[in-house]
């Protein structure tokens, strides 16, 4: 499974690839501002940066909402690196979008994906990955990981290539969950990564072996 991380803050980036877990990126027009990049081609400048110090897969998200829209904006942001994903919306345009970008060589990330019929439509348009949004279905009372199952065994039994990216993702856990289900991307905040290296048991094993060293030294 591969590990994406969810921000658009560089420091941040630069701590995950330090770590060597690092597979690529995913962003939004939300974590652009809380960087404070404003503007246009600050924005398309920052992409580059990441994508120049990640050298994976980064997704960059169109603001549009119809056809046309979406295409210019793709057409845009693949200008800026080999490695940019667009980010699409799972909506009758963003279909169509996508099955365009798909014959034209454009990877793509169908986002905002909340059912199985949804996920569906995006591989059969020829989505590069599929981004269902574990944290908000499981804020409605339902079970985000089942729905990771459901879209995994339909892609197995269908063929489908496109990759399940479960975004949205808020715990460690949940990272644990999603490699169990068939996820073949996570994409999360730093800290949720992070939180995979936490057990207290290790920390008093730590702490044991450290006394012992102590104690061997005199």
């Amino acid at each position: 499974m591969k590990f994406f991380i969810d921000t658009a803050n560089i420091d941040q980036i630069t701590e995950a690839k330090s770590l060597g877990i690092l597979d690529g990126v995913t962003t939004n027009p939300s974590l652009m501002a809380m960087e404070g990049i404003k503007g246009k081609d600050n924005i398309f400048k920052h992409y580059a940066k990441i994508c120049d110090l990640v050298q994976g897969d980064v997704s960059a998200e169109v603001i549009s909402t119809d056809y046309e829209g979406m295409l210019r904006e793709a057409y845009e942001l693949a200008e800026i690196s080999e490695h940019i994903v667009v980010k699409i919306p799972i909506i009758k345009d963003g279909i169509k979008a996508i099955c365009k970008l798909n014959d034209e060589g454009i990877k793509t990330n169908c986002t905002l994906v909340f059912s199985a019929g949804q996920a569906i439509l995006a591989a059969k348009a020829g989505a590069t990955y599929l981004s269902p949004f574990i944290g908000r279905i499981d804020d409605s009372n339902w079970d985000g990981m089942l729905l990771i199952k459901e879209i995994a065994e339909i892609y197995a039994v269908q063929g489908y290539d496109t990759m399940i990216l479960a975004a949205s993702i808020r715990s460690s856990r949940q990272i644990v969950d999603a490699a169990r289900y068939g996820a073949d991307v996570i994409t999360s905040p730093l800290s949720s990564i992070l939180g995979l290296l936490k057990h207290p048991l290790t920390d008093l094993g730590l702490e044991k072996f450290l006394a012992d060293h102590r104690k061997s030294q005199g």
